[in-house]
């Protein structure tokens, strides 16, 4: 079992920025990939990134590319999304996930990861 627990949500001006992190636990962690996640109210939950956790490299959805960015402690366990230049669209739960398989990019992208976290609140005011 693996636990995933986010933290550094919080309340932010548009064009700001906030880092969200990751933290890891549970029997032996050992994961493929690494992804956030987020679900704005009324809408369905999409991909935002992800990050090999061997190799380091990273995916973003169109929407958070150049302005998100990804990175890994793996000493630490940990997954961190720098958010910048945030928009008042980018409001949304935030869920850290984990996948410990091999999958492919439409299966991450869909969502079939096999950890979640509780989700953090990131929201961007006008």
């Amino acid at each position: 079992q693996v636990q995933l627990v986010e933290s550094g949500g919080g309340l932010v001006q548009a064009g700001g920025s906030l880092r969200l992190s990751c933290a890891a636990s549970g029997r032996t962690f050992s994961s493929y990939v690494m992804g956030w996640f987020r679900q704005a109210p009324g809408k369905e939950r999409e991909f935002v990134g992800a990050i090999s956790w061997g190799g380091g490299g990273t995916d973003y959805a169109d929407s958070v590319k150049g302005r998100f960015t990804i990175s890994k402690d793996k000493a630490k366990n940990t997954v961190y999304l720098q958010m910048n230049s945030l928009k008042p669209e980018d409001t949304a739960v935030y869920y850290c996930a984990a996948a410990t398989r091999v999958i492919t990019r439409a299966t991450m992208v869909g969502g079939s990861m096999d950890y979640w976290g509780q989700g953090t609140l990131v929201t961007v005011s006008s």
